[in-house]
């Protein structure tokens, strides 16, 4: 359950006099990762503990959490070595709302905020869950989606003509915390299975039902085949045909 108070408070921490002087990306922390660590865990003796020969975000009385805002895959051993002592959550922000604020170089100029449009969470989700396939039934293995609202500040590149294009992510502000989707148990991911499902079907027809586009619908079909939700039975021209395994 979402606790305002306590993200408003986490914001506050990490937004305070010290960082603002600073300057935003100044810090070799960044802003979303710092504000979640704190909003999962207030208590700073908690935070940042050795683990075997890796350090862990947050480590308490429900084992460790690891704040993961890069791909999956950069923490798989990581993960494997944590798994081996106790419960892990892996937390990992998603942008439900989305400011871009362009940042000149020379002048530290900033541009006025402008709104952009941020994925199907179905896509954000699963495409990273798609990364460590072999892990997904650990039975100590668990995750968290906090959905924020968010400003994402970014380098100008004046190299190219438009100097938007391949700009450098700065850093990312959490704005307000909307809720979150927790991953427990191999129970959890049936409620991704659309209603409407044929009983025989291909990723088409399971887009189709599930209303998301044909990339969204592989990457998640990958996932739930390799949790076992979701068998292969065969082929329908060059498509996989599945069906879904009752729970």
């Amino acid at each position: 359950m979402v606790d305002q108070e306590r993200f408003q408070a986490a914001c506050d921490t990490v937004l305070g006099k010290q960082r603002i002087r600073c300057g935003i990306g100044t810090l070799s922390e960044k802003t979303l990762h710092a504000i979640l660590k704190c909003y999962y865990e207030p208590y700073q003796e908690n935070h940042e503990i050795k683990i075997g020969k890796y350090v862990a975000d947050i480590v308490g009385e429900n084992g460790i959490v690891e704040i993961q805002t890069a791909q999956f895959g950069s923490m798989r051993e990581k993960l494997n070595s944590f798994l081996e002592v106790c419960p892990v959550t892996v937390v990992h922000p998603v942008p439900v709302k989305r400011k871009l604020i362009w940042i000149d170089r020379d002048s530290g100029t900033l541009s006025q905020p402008r709104t952009a449009s941020c994925k199907d969470l179905r896509a954000d989700i699963f495409s990273e869950l798609s990364h460590i396939p072999d892990l997904l039934l650990h039975p100590k293995l668990s995750f968290c989606f906090p959905l924020l609202e968010m400003e994402e500040y970014r380098y100008l590149n004046k190299k190219e003509k438009n100097p938007k294009r391949h700009a450098s992510r700065c850093d990312r502000i959490p704005s307000a915390l909307t809720g979150e989707i927790l991953l427990c148990s191999k129970s959890d991911f049936y409620a991704y299975i659309p209603a409407f499902l044929p009983e025989h079907f291909t990723s088409s027809d399971f887009a189709k039902a599930a209303k998301c586009a044909i990339s969204t619908a592989r990457v998640m079909l990958y996932v739930l085949y390799h949790m076992g939700i979701a068998e292969r039975i065969g082929k329908q021209g060059n498509c996989f045909l599945y069906q879904i395994r009752p729970i």
